[in-house]
């Protein structure tokens, strides 16, 4: 944690603040390890204060190594002003992506004579894992693979899609995992046009496609994975479609390249299937970066802002093709970038699997 407070210290020191104030859940535990709620953390360049009550003050000085642990009795934003006024920070940097605004004006009025006028972005500053994110990330990828292999065991016709869910996300657990990394998604049939097609009632017919994109959480850290089989014989269709989507992937990942740019990483993907004449049934970006938030930057798409990876940076690519009426699929790794390329940490097959039941 040392390292990592001091870049955001370095970070202070380019904007020209005296402290930053932490609310965001993700960032009080990337900064100080606490995993906490209810809390914020205050740092300057001479100190790291974290600010909490009663229920977690013990717990915080077990995790918050570093850090100096203030009880606050009266009001987590008059305690935080205090700690403020102490260190006599007069330009502060606050998480406008964090902070309510009703939160923000009350803090502003305990700080008369300073100034809480710097919305700062730090997710910026997990961009780049360090060794023991990836270590966590590889772990929650290693339980989402197995996961896979389990459930191909239990899939079959008439089962419902929600059960599916509840099993990938039960095995899941028994293996470490906290939680889903996010709802997950089970869309069978025609369904399948559906990119964000949560599990629901259906029944899973003999001969349809069933994507499952789902992760797990490790230590806070996520991992994401998509994969589409079909439960019977696959048709002409499913296997052209497939492949195409196959295709796709194989090349985003051969992109992953350092100094790659976002927007053209994606764009490769985007001319494949718009020279196959499937170009309009692509409408999200390739993929997103992941960590203690299951969305992160950077991203592959079109809007990216990304003008080059860099080793470090986890990113996932994830094509898929939506024919509605029709269904669809998508294939999903999580991808490291390293300086000989794009690493996948999943390593779930992705071949057309067919289920016999």
């Amino acid at each position: 944690m040392s390292t990592r407070i001091a870049r955001l210290q370095g970070f202070l020191k380019e904007k020209k603040l005296d402290a930053v104030v932490i609310n965001k859940l993700e960032n009080l535990q990337y900064f100080s390890g606490f995993t906490g709620d209810d809390t914020i953390i205050v740092v300057s360049s001479e100190e790291a204060n974290l600010i909490t009550d009663f229920r977690y003050t013990e717990q915080a000085g077990q995790q918050a190594e570093g850090f100096t642990i203030v009880e606050q009795t009266h009001g987590l934003l008059k305690k935080t002003a205090e700690v403020l006024q102490k260190s006599k920070a007069k330009k502060i940097g606050f998480e406008g992506n964090a902070l309510t605004y009703d939160d923000f004006k009350l803090l502003q009025g305990f700080l008369p004579d300073a100034l809480l006028d710097f919305s700062v972005k730090l997710d910026v500053l997990r961009m780049i894992k360090d060794a023991d994110e990836i270590s966590c990330i590889r772990k929650a990828v290693s339980i989402s693979d197995a996961a896979f292999s389990h459930i191909l065991t239990f899939l079959r016709p008439g089962i419902r899609e929600i059960d599916v869910a509840a099993e990938l996300e039960d095995y899941m657990r028994r293996l470490g995992s906290e939680r889903p990394a996010f709802t997950t998604i089970v869309a069978s049939g025609v369904r399948g046009s559906l990119p964000h097609g949560v599990a629901t009632e259906k029944l899973i017919v003999n001969g349809e496609f069933v994507t499952m994109d789902y992760g797990a959480v490790y230590k806070g850290y996520h991992s994401d994975i998509t994969r589409t089989v079909c439960v019977g014989h696959a048709d002409e269709k499913q296997r052209e479609i497939y492949a195409l989507v196959l295709k796709a992937q194989l090349l985003g990942v051969e992109n992953i390249q350092v100094g790659s740019a976002g927007k053209a990483v994606d764009a490769k993907v985007r001319d494949l299937f718009a020279l196959a004449g499937y170009g309009k049934y692509f409408g999200h970006g390739l993929g997103h970066s992941l960590g203690l938030e299951i969305h992160e930057e950077p991203r592959l798409s079109p809007s990216s802002t990304c003008e080059q990876l860099v080793p470090g940076m986890l990113i996932t690519v994830e094509p898929g093709l939506y024919l509605p009426g029709w269904g669809g699929l998508r294939i999903e790794d999580t991808v490291l970038v390293t300086a000989e390329g794009g690493e996948p940490l999943t390593q779930s097959s992705k071949q057309l699997i067919e289920i016999y039941k």
